[in-house]
C-alpha cells in the first residue's frame, strides 16, 4: 500500500468508506498502487489501469483503455462526448460497491488482461482532439492546467498531444507532461521560446542568451 494513498484517504471529505474498499478490491486483483494526478493509480507493469477519482456526486473507477472493455453489464460512461479511451464506472454508495463487488473485479480483470495482450485504442479522426489518456487526466485534475491548454491554439494543442502520445510507456507519458505544465500554464506552446529570443527553439532553456552575450 502507497503511504500516500493513506493520507489522500485521511483527508478525503466524502467516500472515505467506498474508496477503502475500491482499493482493497483493485489492490487483491494483483495491481500496483501508485499516487498520480492527486489520486489514487492502479498500474500492471509499470502501465496505468485504473484511477480512482473523487466527485462531489460520486466516487469513480476510471479505466484508462475503458472503451476496450466489453461492458456486458453496461456500468461505465465516457467522461465527455468525444472520448474514446477513457471511460468511469461510478458509485454513489458503499452498499452499492459491495453488491457489485464480484462484476467490478470483472471489470478490472479484463482490463488487466488487455494490458497483458498489449492491446491499444485505435482513435478515430474528428474534429475534435482526442487526447492522450494521461493528458485528459491531468487536465481533469487540474483545472488551472486546463483552461491554460483551451486557451492554446488548435495547432499548439496537437503539437502537445502528439509529444505526450508518443512514447510506448505511460510512465514516460507522465513524465512528459509533468516537464511541460509551466510551460502550458504560461501560456506557450511546444515549439515555442520561453525567453523570447528565439521564434523556433522547440525545447529553448534560454542558453542563447549567453551565446550572444545578453548575460555577460
Amino acid at each position: 500500500m502507497n503511504p500516500k494513498v493513506d493520507a489522500f484517504i485521511s483527508n478525503a471529505k466524502k467516500w472515505q468508506l467506498e474508496i477503502e474498499l475500491l482499493r482493497l478490491l483493485l489492490l487483491d486483483c494483483g495491481l500496483t498502487e501508485e499516487f498520480k494526478w492527486r489520486n489514487p493509480c492502479y498500474t500492471f507493469q509499470g502501465n496505468n489501469v485504473v484511477l480512482i477519482g473523487l466527485f462531489k456526486e460520486y466516487c469513480a473507477l476510471s479505466f484508462f483503455k475503458g472503451t476496450l472493455l466489453q461492458d456486458s453489464n453496461g456500468l461505465l460512461s465516457k467522461p465527455g462526448e468525444n472520448s474514446q479511451a477513457v471511460r468511469f464506472f461510478k458509485f454513489t454508495s458503499l452498499q452499492e460497491i459491495q453488491e457489485l463487488k464480484p462484476i467490478i473485479k470483472n471489470y478490472i480483470y479484463e482490463a488487466i488482461e488487455l494490458e497483458k495482450a498489449g492491446l491499444k485504442v485505435i482513435f478515430k479522426s474528428n474534429t475534435e482532439l482526442e487526447l492522450v489518456a494521461e493528458l485528459q487526466i491531468a487536465l481533469d485534475k487540474n483545472p488551472s492546467l486546463k483552461i491554460a491548454f483551451k486557451a492554446l491554439t488548435p495547432g499548439r494543442q496537437r503539437a502537445y498531444n502528439l509529444y505526450f502520445s508518443a512514447p510506448k510507456q505511460s510512465k514516460t507519458r507522465e513524465n512528459r507532461i509533468e516537464n511541460y505544465i509551466p510551460r502550458i500554464l504560461d501560456g506557450k506552446g511546444f515549439n515555442d521560446c520561453i525567453c523570447g529570443m528565439s521564434k523556433k527553439m522547440p525545447t529553448c532553456d534560454g542558453s542563447h542568451k549567453y551565446i550572444r552575450g545578453e548575460n555577460k
